[in-house]
Parts: C-alpha cells; sequence; structure tokens
C-alpha cells in the first residue's frame, strides 16, 4: 500500500513537506504511545500511529526507519518536531480520528503486520 492512498482515504492532514507519497510505500503498522514498545515492536518502512507529537517520536521514527507517523485526537507538533521530521525524512500526519478508528482504517485498507 502506499502512502498517497493512505492519506487520501484517510483524509489525513500533511504536517511536514509535500513529497511523491506514492513511491512510499508501507509495508506494516504499529500503534503505540509508550517510545520503548514502538522501539522493540515497529518495523521499518511501516506507518506508526500515536498520540504523542513531541520531537522524540522522530528520533524513535529515524532509528527505526519508520516511514510515517499519524498524530491522532488533533495533538499537534511544535514547529521544531515538523523541522526536525523533514530533515530525517519522516512524513508527519495529523487526524481528528483516535487512534483506534485509524487504526481499524487501516486494517481495512490492508495494512497489517
Amino acid at each position: 500500500m502506499n502512502l498517497q492512498t493512505i492519506i487520501e482515504k484517510l483524509d489525513l492532514a500533511l504536517l511536514t513537506e509535500e513529497k511523491n507519497f506514492s513511491e512510499i510505500e508501507i509495508t506494516s503498522g504499529y500503534m503505540s504511545d509508550l517510545l520503548s514498545c514502538v522501539m522493540t515492536g515497529a518495523s521499518p518502512q511501516s506507518i506508526w500511529v500515536t498520540l504523542i507529537a513531541n520531537i522524540n517520536i522522530v528520533a524513535v521514527a529515524s532509528l527505526l526507519e519508520i516511514s510515517a507517523i499519524i498524530i491522532t485526537e488533533n495533538a499537534q507538533p511544535d514547529q521544531a518536531t515538523i523541522d526536525r521530521a523533514n530533515i530525517e525524512e519522516i512524513v508527519l500526519l495529523s487526524t481528528p480520528a483516535n487512534s483506534f478508528d485509524v487504526v481499524g482504517h487501516l486494517w481495512d485498507l490492508g495494512v497489517r503486520d
């Protein structure tokens, strides 16, 4: 599944720089608000769903080569987090939906571990 399809189907707001999202393949997904769990459970080229919006999500995503992060419940990262995500080439997306709903939609789209 490519990231462009996910962005369109879930009506996600882009927080970082525009890219050719149709070329970014998402191979799996992971949902957690505990960074230690993400570090042991998420896979490269995955999409991460979380309520966390601070700069630590970018560090974890970069370390694990996570392609994109969906920040739920309209939580908004500060500009330093967005800037760092752009440098690390991590796509940050936002939605008013809660994490449970987002994961359900991703599952329906075929994003599975």
